[in-house]
């Protein structure tokens, strides 16, 4: 079944702001909920990949963040790491920060672009997308760690050093000192002393290798497992490196699931044609059609993949409220001409084009509960 975000009261994008307001930010609001009375110093940690339906199912793996499983929060759409990021640093739906997926048009360019590595996407010219598309003109919302600093806040960002100056974090995560983080331990170190500068302080720490680890061998494997037992000890060890007026919070950019019988689009006519461009991902796909074939490619894609894909066109994609209650026109023209996305454990693989993430066993991009939902875990100092 797919479910919808809860924009404006429990997403990724309405984080941020809600501890804004605890930390006595003007004009922001507590969206959420959030019990942090008497807290001034945040960590947000963000687990990439860390799905609430997966914690749950993996208590004996971590002990120490199954214990305090209670409220989710729902990712935006699509569950996929660059969109979820941007939605956590600027407090925006994806219809308004304008990362509308994995891969997306680029304006002056005729190759989709890779918000995360802020490059086009397969072969053609040499492209310095950081020059020809400047990230802070493509996301031009002062975000929650800008409009933090200026209230006075002291914020830290600690995360692997290529996302420095990457071009994501300039769109949608800039804003007060970087820390680059080496390893789960100075991951910790780092954040535990950064939560501990001026008056007031917000830090931002991201760990993804259990996602990559998701990725390549499923979520449901013994490595996976392993990751998360390591996950748990840094959450842990973080949590016991609180300051009494600080609050750790836990969550994630989306969940993962293991694709069973994939749908091959370079081997099937009958999805190409019409069809001018295949962004998203394999379980989220964006497809940009020629010109007057959008319902076309909807009802030819409808026939082949039946019950196991919603296949909607952009104005019902919108409509549902899947990108947010508004839609910028920037990010209307990124979101492509049909939308398909994955029900049940399927999904819409490239052999061709794509052969590597083809290859993967775990994926994510829609709107299950298992992809949706995510940890929201706070632990007190």
């Amino acid at each position: 079944m797919l479910l919808a975000p809860r924009y404006g009261q429990a997403t990724l994008s309405d984080l941020i702001p809600s501890v804004l307001a605890h930390l006595g930010v003007a004009g922001e609001t507590d969206r959420i909920g959030l019990d942090l009375s008497g807290v001034s110093r945040v960590c947000v940690l963000l687990i990439d990949g860390l799905g609430a339906e997966l914690l749950a199912s993996h208590p004996e793996a971590a002990p120490f963040l199954s214990a305090r499983l209670g409220p989710i929060l729902t990712a935006g759409f699509p569950t996929t790491t660059a969109t979820s990021l941007a939605s956590l640093g600027t407090g925006l739906p994806s219809g308004q920060h304008g990362v509308v997926g994995y891969l997306i048009p680029a304006a002056g360019q005729d190759r989709l672009m890779n918000p995360l590595k802020w490059r086009l996407h397969g072969e053609g010219p040499r492209v310095d997308l950081l020059k020809e598309l400047v990230p802070e003109e493509f996301q031009p919302t002062p975000t929650a760690f800008e409009r933090a600093a200026a209230d006075g806040i002291s914020v830290s960002r600690v995360a692997p050093p290529y996302q420095g100056g990457s071009g994501l974090t300039r769109a949608a995560l800039r804003g007060g000192e970087f820390r680059p983080s080496f390893s789960l331990g100075d991951l910790v170190d780092a954040s535990a002393s950064a939560l501990r500068l001026g008056t007031r302080s917000l830090v931002y720490a991201y760990h993804g290798e259990l996602d990559l680890t998701g990725h390549a061998r499923g979520p449901a494997s013994a490595a996976w497992a392993l990751e998360l037992a390591q996950v748990d000890l840094m959450a842990r060890q973080l949590a016991e490196r609180l300051p009494s007026d600080g609050a750790l919070i836990v969550t994630a950019d989306h969940g993962m699931v293991e694709v069973r019988s994939p749908v091959d689009i370079d081997t099937s006519p009958e999805l190409t044609e019409g069809v001018r461009l295949i962004g998203g991902e394999p379980r989220a796909r964006h497809v940009y059609t020629d010109d007057g074939a959008a319902d076309q490619v909807v009802a030819s894609w409808r026939d082949r993949l039946g019950d196991e894909f919603a296949v909607l066109t952009r104005a019902e994609a919108i409509d549902n409220g899947w990108f947010g209650p508004t839609v910028s026109p920037a990010a209307t023209e990124r979101i492509g001409d049909v939308i398909a996305i994955a029900r049940g454990s399927s999904a819409l693989i490239r052999t061709g084009a794509e052969p590597l993430q083809s290859m993967l066993i775990g994926h994510h991009g829609s709107l299950t509960s298992a992809e949706l939902h995510v940890p929201l875990l706070v632990f007190r100092g």
